[in-house]
């Protein structure tokens, strides 16, 4: 099994973009956050999350606005994976908040329902959402999660119908669309997913990153020649984001030599893409020689950041498999597990590799 990326949409308010966006607007407070706090955000902004995790807990030691040090606490604990830690740090955060403070109360609540959501406390998430709704009815993503929740608890109809009025709220936004398909697929019913794609279709794409969510959508029902289409002036635009899903359909449709063209293109262009390097190395497992994809992989972990990281280092898993080394696999593994928790995929592998000598 190869994790390539290529189904996995990146749902809203993920650690590292949500950090991103929200890091200028700060705390919302009248306090501003002092040295320890500011050096956090900067570290979140650079997402170097655990050094991040570190300065906002000497913050938090050193009695800085609890509000902001708890705040980034979280976000820190998120970008690594430590979503029980995580949500507790913004439980803590919203504590210390008082009722001048409303944006800011939701915006916890909203990274806290995103936590609760990640560590698999459905329930949970679905009790934070309500408290977002309550305050503001038109918090487009609060119903998201409500779906998502209820869909992994089992419970279709109320999913579907907190899916709907998201969409309703949002019409135009294809990355809702696939975002929703993404909890369809993880919960084995990609099919009724597919619903979603299909209306996300009748979108009128006005430019390159709509031309290449078009591009994403035909690539997830696998139609690839309406895929290709679809990203061919992206392409030839040089979007980033469509050469590499351009790189995976070739993938798919095992042209190897012409996704191989593709990621070095952009690396051409950008040396600092984990993506391409992801690309090079499945390119390589495709072509059956694991050393040059661990060469890959070892370049794109070197690359500062964590954006695009687990997919390699889930690869790096699948490469000592192929050369037999089951026991560095395994030992990768449980350090992937490590980092990524809630990941089934690799909870399944690490499972097959303990059967392994």
């Amino acid at each position: 099994m190869i994790l390539n990326g290529s189904k996995r949409t990146g749902l809203y308010f993920a650690a590292a973009a949500a950090a991103c966006a929200l890091f200028l607007g700060g705390c919302h407070r009248d306090a501003v956050p002092t040295e320890k706090t500011k050096a956090g955000f900067a570290a979140v902004e650079s997402q170097n999350y655990q050094e991040a995790e570190g300065f906002f807990t000497e913050a938090v030691s050193d009695g800085e606005d609890p509000v902001a040090a708890y705040r980034g606490l979280g976000i820190a604990q998120m970008g690594q994976a430590k979503y029980a830690e995580a949500s507790d740090s913004f439980g803590k955060a919203l504590a210390a908040t008082d009722d001048k403070m409303p944006e800011t109360v939701l915006d916890l609540l909203q990274y806290r329902g995103s936590s609760q959501y990640r560590m698999q406390d459905y329930e949970g998430a679905i009790e934070t959402c309500s408290q977002i709704t309550a305050a503001d009815p038109q918090q487009v993503m609060a119903y998201f999660y409500t779906g998502a929740s209820q869909l992994h608890l089992g419970n279709q109809e109320e999913a579907e119908a907190n899916f709907d009025y998201a969409a309703s709220l949002r019409p135009d936004d294809y990355q809702l669309y696939l975002d929703i398909y993404s909890v369809y697929e993880d919960t084995k019913l990609s099919g009724v997913g597919d619903t979603y794609l299909q209306t996300a279709l009748g979108i009128a794409p006005e430019d390159n990153e709509d031309y290449y969510n078009v591009g994403k959508i035909y690539y997830y029902l696998e139609q690839y020649d309406q895929a290709s289409e679809a990203l061919n002036q992206p392409v030839k635009d040089g979007h980033e984001p469509a050469l590499s899903l351009m790189g995976r359909i070739y993938l798919a449709k095992g042209e190897n030599d012409n996704a191989n063209a593709i990621y070095s293109q952009i690396l051409q262009k950008n040396q600092k893409d984990a993506d391409a390097y992801n690309g090079l190395a499945l390119c390589a497992l495709a072509q059956d020689d694991p050393d040059k994809a661990l060469n890959y992989i070892t370049q794109g972990l070197e690359l500062p950041g964590g954006e695009g990281k687990q997919e390699l280092y889930f690869n790096e898993i699948i490469a000592y498999e192929k050369k037999l080394d089951f026991l560095t696999a395994r030992d990768k593994c449980r350090t992937y597990v490590e980092m990524y928790p809630t990941d089934e995929e690799g909870a399944k592998e690490l499972e097959f590799l303990n059967t392994r000598g």
